[in-house]
């Protein structure tokens, strides 16, 4: 975590630098959708590449807000249904190519940068004889997966994704966008595999104005590379001494099982993407949980299957919150801790910044905790006095030495490079802050950094900061190999389906996946929402829910504050054909529901939703009727099933539904409930 990497995260260096983007030929977003969701200055670098000429696609079951920001041609499809869409693109890539009349693929780059695609680039450690073109024919399924096969599932017009595979072609520079959404499905397990393969049919690898790219959440800056700004001192894992604060624990549950460990005492284990736990080989556990802590979370509301939640808080013997505000987590616990929020503590730089590698942020304290309210660290300082815990040989440091560690770790890149400290601090600076230090010479003093609350590098076109992903690579695949087991993309990946087999060992609900990206019928998915799928009778819930991020909160962070409330009245959006059907308008209340819960909000009507999808803002603080079991908040959890496939993938987007027009009170606006305050029996 000491490398210039760090503030980006692992996967910085798959993508391009910003200015890369005007070299453009067409710019592709699917499932991401910046101009509502991504931090920083991400719609204002795609303008700038508009404004160079490049032009947009947006793939999504909705014409979005970028979308309409960059004029950008929509090509619909379904939630959940990518990985078929592309499939469906694939197989169109194939059929139009000819090396000598219409030359699409990009024959050199698979030959030698790749394995698996054909029969004749089978990787050393392939167990199976299947290869990717004759998965595509459909030589082993008796399915070829041709563009009216993707049609059906995914719901795109079969000459769009024809006209998309025309223009994924390797002499067009198309840069390839997608965001974490796409895999937030059940059944999503083979969908990154997919988009890499996608990316390396047309070449769009280690060229300039080329791209495949996942952008995810802060990473999401369309802005790659080694980090020109970060910090090397991270947090308290990071400055502490980590060998004392090892946890003797070793479960780790999946999220998907969170509350049902707790309801049935038994759950999947199969270690951690990190640190000591490891991904393993998986077992089943048994577990005797009695205390559930949230400190700096809201689970409850946020995590899949909000009702079964209820279940596991009532369930156990005691319950405990921090908590800023009255959340739906602090609601169902036996102690409410006040705490304080960061702009009372110490101060602190986020860990992903403005999810940008030229920017580096920072927030300190503005005033001290107000009334009752403690820092987390006092709190966890007063616990442990209370149960006779010396925690001084754990700990040795407080919030602020951590704070002032991280400050003069800064590093900033230099134009040869290289890395310098970012901050100038002095002998004066360190007595001032009274804590443990060194003098420094840097780009900017310390007190005009914290005063400016960012550093951004200056940057240019002709600067020496451009980056271009998997650049060497492509010159040379044999001098600087990929950390593969063939040293390169592997299109049929032996290490991800023995990965997959490792860790699912002993799960019973286990379907073995393929080395290949095959398609994976997600469960919940567009087809799960029929009784007949052949003949193509509609289920009880026939409409797929998608839990989008929303403008008013970060996650269900802030959906307390009433001037947000007042300019975002977080609706459910739903299609005007659907809503036409049920006699619905816009400010109708709705009822929407399954087998799981049921939420009230008022609908949203729209031409810019795909027939038979819903939009549900993530994150709203649930108001749950106790007479009725109704959420009037419109927590999506209420919704989102914890029933998961095999990599216990987060089925946020795999939600079938059904909805009407509300016959009781409607819904006055959220603005306008009473806040959740404590009020003091002397005032």
């Amino acid at each position: 975590y000491n490398g210039p990497n760090v503030q980006m995260g692992l996967n910085s260096s798959v993508g391009n630098d910003r200015f890369e983007l005007q070299n453009s030929d067409w710019i592709v977003l699917q499932g991401t959708n910046p101009a509502w969701n991504v931090i920083g200055r991400s719609t204002y670098y795609l303008l700038q590449a508009k404004d160079a000429g490049a032009k947009f696609i947006v793939i999504g079951p909705e014409y979005s807000a970028s979308a309409a920001a960059l004029d950008a041609e929509w090509i619909p499809v379904r939630e959940a249904t990518d990985t078929a869409f592309l499939l469906g693109v694939a197989y169109s890539m194939l059929e139009q190519d000819d090396p000598e009349t219409n030359p699409i693929i990009d024959w050199d780059f698979l030959d030698r940068c790749t394995v698996g695609f054909d029969a004749d680039h089978m990787p050393a450690d392939a167990k199976t004889g299947e290869n990717f073109v004759g998965y595509l024919k459909g030589e082993y399924d008796g399915i070829p997966k041709t563009p009216e096969w993707a049609s059906e599932i995914c719901g795109t017009p079969v000459e769009q994704i024809e006209w998309y595979a025309d223009i994924l072609r390797k002499d067009n520079k198309v840069s390839m966008h997608c965001s974490g959404s796409l895999a937030r499905n059940n059944g999503a397990e083979n969908l990154p595999h997919m988009w890499m393969t996608i990316g390396a049919m047309g070449g769009h690898y280690g060229l300039s104005g080329h791209g495949t790219v996942h952008e995810q959440g802060n990473y999401g800056s369309f802005n790659r590379g080694d980090a020109l700004v970060f910090n090397k001192v991270m947090g308290w894992d990071y400055t502490c001494n980590r060998s004392i604060l090892n946890n003797p624990v070793d479960h780790v549950i999946p999220q998907a099982e969170m509350w049902s460990s707790i309801l049935t005492g038994k759950y999947h284990y199969s270690g951690h993407i990190d640190g000591p736990n490891a991904l393993t080989e998986g077992e089943e556990r048994d577990i005797d949980i009695h205390v559930i802590y949230h400190e700096s979370n809201n689970y409850l509301n946020t995590t899949e299957n909000t009702p079964l939640g209820i279940e596991a808080h009532r369930k156990v013997d005691f319950v405990c919150a921090h908590a800023y505000w009255l959340h739906a987590s602090a609601m169902y616990s036996d102690i409410v801790l006040p705490v304080a929020t960061h702009w009372e503590g110490a101060g602190r730089i986020p860990w992903m910044g403005a999810g940008d590698r030229e920017t580096k942020m920072v927030f300190r304290q503005i005033c001290e905790p107000l009334y009752e309210s403690k820092r987390d660290y006092d709190i966890a300082l007063m616990i442990a006095d209370k149960l006779g815990v010396d925690v001084s040989d754990h700990l040795g440091i407080d919030e602020k030495q951590v704070f002032f560690s991280q400050l003069a770790s800064c590093m900033v890149m230099k134009e040869d490079k290289t890395y310098e400290p970012l901050l100038t601090i002095t002998e004066e600076d360190i007595a001032e802050w009274d804590r443990e230090g060194a003098p420094q010479q840097g780009r900017i003093p310390l007190k005009q950094f914290l005063e400016d609350g960012i550093y951004n590098v200056p940057r240019s076109k002709d600067d020496n900061f451009g980056s271009i992903a998997f650049e060497a690579f492509r010159k040379d695949p044999e001098a600087n190999p990929l950390p593969t087991a063939s040293g390169k993309f592997e299109i049929y990946c032996q290490s991800k389906s023995d990965l997959f087999d490792s860790f699912n060992k002993g799960w019973a609900g286990y379907t073995p996946v393929s080395p290949l990206p095959k398609y994976i019928r997600p469960l919940g998915g567009y087809e799960d929402g029929f009784a007949d799928w052949g003949n193509k009778v509609k289920g009880e819930y026939p409409y797929q829910v998608c839990t989008l991020h929303y403008l008013r909160r970060v996650h269900s962070n802030l959906d307390h504050v009433p001037q947000l409330r007042e300019a975002w009245a977080n609706p459910v959006y739903i299609n005007a054909e659907d809503a036409a059907e049920k006699g619905v308008v816009t400010g109708d209340t709705v009822k929407v529901w399954n087998e799981q819960g049921a939420i009230l909000r008022p609908a949203s009507v729209t031409h810019r939703l795909m027939p038979g999808q819903i939009h549900l803002p993530h994150g709203a603080n649930m108001e749950l009727d106790p007479e009725t079991g109704i959420d009037k908040g419109g927590c999506d959890n209420m919704l989102c099933t914890t029933r998961t496939s095999s990599a216990h993938l987060n089925a946020y987007n795999t939600v079938l539904v059904n909805f009407e027009k509300w016959n009781g009170e409607e819904l006055e606006p959220d603005v306008l409930w009473p806040q959740r305050v404590v009020t003091y029996a002397n005032e």
